[in-house]
């Protein structure tokens, strides 16, 4: 059974956010990469499971998939997966999390 994949508001920020930041140096690497991201988004909706627990909450319903230097995190909920977050690999994501609150 196939789950609904949403993003927040948030997330999709962030993810704008990035692909500004890249088009400044080039729009069609920019898009590439936006189209990389909602791919794997959208493979989420058959295998919801398949990124690994974020360590630094240890919620088994809160996950990541990598996507290059990228986490996307989301929250499985009720035949849904929440996109969350979409935010740097070295950036501190307890600390963003806390500034967001």
């Amino acid at each position: 059974m196939a789950w609904k994949v949403k993003w927040t508001e948030a997330a999709w920020n962030d993810l704008e956010e990035v692909s500004d930041y890249i088009a400044k140096d080039s729009p069609y690497y920019a898009a590439t990469f936006v189209r990389e991201v909602r791919d794997a988004a959208r493979s989420l909706s058959y295998f919801a499971e398949r990124g690994r627990v974020v360590p630094e909450f240890g919620n088994l319903s809160i996950r990541e998939l990598f996507i290059r230097k990228y986490r996307l995190i989301y929250q499985l909920k009720e035949q849904t997966v929440c996109i969350i977050g979409f935010i740097h690999g070295a950036r501190d994501l307890l600390a963003l999390w806390e500034r967001e609150r």
